[in-house]
C-alpha cells in the first residue's frame, strides 16, 4: 500500500472507530494497527484508561496523541534486554517528538482541555452527566473523531517513512 493510501485509510478508520466506540487512545491504536495489518492486544489494553486527557479528566495529553505514541514506541522499541542502554530509545523519542510537534502545530497544544477550547470554545467535565450531554451537543464526537483520524494519519506517515 502506498504511504498516501495508508494515511487516508488510517484517517478514515480513526474517525470511524472514535465515532463507533469512543476512547481516543484505543481508537487511534486500532486505526493504526488495522492500517498496518498488525495487532498487539497488550498495547491496545494498556490504553484503556487514557481517553480525554487521562481518565476523562481533560487535564492530560490527548489520548489520541498518547495512543499513537504508544504504537510508535511499540514499533521502534527499547526492549528489556536493552534497558541499560540509554541511547536505545532515541529512535522512538525522535519519532514521537515528530508526532508531538506536528500535533501541536495543528491543535496548538497536546493538552485535552486546550484542544477542547480551541475546537468547541469551552471545556467539559465528562464525569458530570449534564456536561457530557453538553459536550455531545457541541459536536464533541465529530471533533474528537477528526482529531483521532488526523493523529492516526500523522502517525502512519511517520511510521512508514521510518521503517527499516
Amino acid at each position: 500500500m502506498e504511504v498516501k493510501d495508508a494515511m487516508e485509510k488510517a484517517f478514515e478508520l480513526g474517525q470511524k472507530y472514535e465515532r463507533q466506540y469512543t476512547g481516543c487512545a484505543q481508537t487511534v491504536i486500532a486505526a493504526i494497527f488495522d492500517t498496518l495489518g498488525i495487532w498487539n492486544e497488550d498495547v491496545f489494553k494498556a490504553a484503556s484508561g487514557l481517553a480525554d486527557g487521562l481518565g476523562l479528566t481533560g487535564d492530560g495529553s490527548c489520548g489520541a496523541l498518547v495512543g499513537a505514541s504508544m504504537v510508535i514506541s511499540y514499533l521502534f522499541p527499547r526492549e528489556r534486554k536493552d534497558f541499560a542502554d540509554v541511547f536505545k530509545p532515541m529512535k522512538a523519542y525522535s519519532l514521537v517528538k515528530q508526532l508531538h510537534d506536528r500535533f501541536v502545530e495543528e491543535y496548538g497544544s497536546c493538552r485535552c482541555y486546550d484542544i477542547q477550547m480551541k475546537l468547541m470554545g469551552r471545556t467539559f467535565n465528562l464525569w458530570d452527566p449534564e456536561e457530557m450531554k453538553e459536550a455531545l451537543s457541541f459536536g464533541m464526537m465529530d471533533h474528537c473523531s477528526k482529531v483521532v483520524g488526523n493523529t492516526a494519519r500523522m502517525a502512519v506517515e511517520i511510521i512508514l517513512k521510518n521503517k527499516n
